[in-house]
């Protein structure tokens, strides 16, 4: 079931959804950014633990990549949920936009 609001309500309402949804799909984006930069470290991080513990064949060396590959998988569930969210987001956007097309042309 459908409320009808006041003329103009609904475009407020859809317009200030929309603003919300930008600032916060910008800051999902700086937080990808970064977390990508995070990612590439600690991939390279991870695979020197991994080589150290090939190499040293001991059970420090071992634990240190055990590590490395815990963060590793934590910081890419996170991108993965970033991406998600972001994705979310972009479509709620997109049927904001539609909506205020919509609620801005005359009714026929």
């Amino acid at each position: 079931m459908s409320v009808q609001l006041p003329m103009g309500i609904s475009e407020r309402l859809a317009r200030h959804r929309l603003t919300r949804c930008t600032a916060t799909l910008k800051e999902l984006r700086e937080d990808l950014r970064v977390t990508r930069e995070h990612f590439e470290v600690m991939h390279d991080d991870a695979a020197d633990a991994e080589l150290r513990a090939i190499v040293s064949e001991t059970a420090s060396a071992e634990a240190v990549h055990r590590e490395s590959q815990g963060h590793l998988i934590a910081i890419q569930r996170h991108l993965t949920h970033l991406e998600v969210r972001i994705a979310e987001l972009e479509a709620e956007q997109d049927v904001l936009l539609d909506t205020l097309n919509r609620l801005g042309r005359p009714q026929s």
